[in-house]
């Protein structure tokens, strides 16, 4: 572990490297980008970089392996794309929203997800935007309230169902339990529900294949696994929810080399590992003929108190199996790593 001397908000791997690149905000106001390098049982500072606004959220998702450039969304509502070898002026940047940017996620890059290298971000404005970084100024969806809807707090965003070129889905959650499934494609709203409070995080296990599961995380210490394979044309989705704890969920993260493993991490500085179980058969006909899902199980596998303090971001290892990064608001960045996951 590794003590720092700012409020992280984010820490992410640098893809196909031993890198890791820390986020957020330090004393005086302004914004923080730390790389280390993992030696040993020791992290190495490569490199400090400094920004006028703080920065909540990075990714590198709609990048290529060669560019490996960083987006990220600042307090300002600000997204950024940043070379690390060259950090003075960002290569694309875009004044994208009126507030804070609370969530970003990046796909079509990294080999992931089929089409183009899109940016999705989600803001206290109550809008969630998609960006293509070939194109100025304008985004390439803006998902807003309806007039006359109140506006809510964006938390948290994620891409899905990109499998080919064609098809994309977006999926937002917000302060007041709202999750909203939007399609790309069709441009169209094509699922919502509430969870009854706040979502703080939600994750497709993959990004790249037909929806398969979607897993939202709340403030109460309640996950939900929802399983996007068959979609009722009232009911919608089947779920199963789970209690993990009493405090916030902060993040879900799906293990990147078996898509039924997650991890969650906890308003009381505790990871917990989760294995989803399939049931016998993923759906059945209601009773007017019509197909819908039938949920599985969670069971969970193991779990750890780290910190005093929550746990608000978490990042697998795209190269290494059960290789993590956890980032905690007691200021300190811990690599964590977890084994017999062949086992599972």
């Amino acid at each position: 572990q590794q003590a720092l001397s700012y409020t992280v908000f984010d820490c992410k791997w640098v893809p196909r490297s031993a890198r890791l690149l820390c986020l957020g905000s330090a004393a005086r106001g302004t914004g923080l980008i730390q790389l280390y390098e993992l030696h040993g049982a020791r992290l190495e500072l490569l490199r400090e970089i400094e920004k006028p606004k703080p920065i909540k959220c990075g990714t590198f998702g709609a990048t290529s392996l060669q560019q490996r450039y960083l987006a990220t969304g600042d307090f300002d509502g600000n997204l950024n794309i940043w070379n690390l070898e060259a950090p003075e002026i960002p290569v694309y940047s875009v004044k994208g929203h009126k507030e804070i940017i609370n969530s970003i996620d990046g796909v079509g890059g990294l080999g992931i997800g089929e089409g183009a290298p899109e940016i999705v971000t989600g803001s206290r404005d109550g809008t969630v935007k998609v960006w293509d970084p070939r194109q100025n100024d304008t985004p390439v969806a803006n998902m807003e309230p309806v007039q006359g809807e109140s506006k809510r707090d964006c938390w948290t965003v994620a891409f899905g169902n990109a499998y080919n070129q064609e098809e994309r889905v977006v999926c937002a959650g917000y302060d007041n339990g709202d999750i909203k499934l939007f399609d790309l494609k069709t441009m169209s709203l094509r699922w919502e529900t509430n969870i009854k409070n706040g979502v703080c995080s939600v994750e497709f296990d993959r990004k790249d294949i037909n929806m398969n599961k979607l897993v939202a995380t709340s403030l109460e210490g309640k996950f939900h696994v929802f399983d996007m394979r068959t979609q009722h044309p009232t009911k919608g989705f089947a779920s199963v929810s789970e209690k993990a704890q009493k405090s916030t969920i902060w993040q879900v993260r799906h293990l990147p080399q078996n898509r039924d493993v997650f991890m969650t991490s906890g308003g009381s500085g505790s990871l917990h590992l989760w294995k989803y179980e399939y049931p016998a058969q993923r759906s059945k006909k209601d009773s007017e003929g019509s197909e819908m899902g039938v949920a599985g199980s969670v069971s969970l596998l193991q779990n750890v108190t780290l910190s005093t303090q929550p746990i608000s971001s978490l990042d697998w290892s795209p190269d290494k199996k059960g290789l993590c990064v956890c980032g905690a608001f007691d200021q300190t960045v811990r690599v964590l790593i977890v084994t017999k996951l062949n086992k599972v």
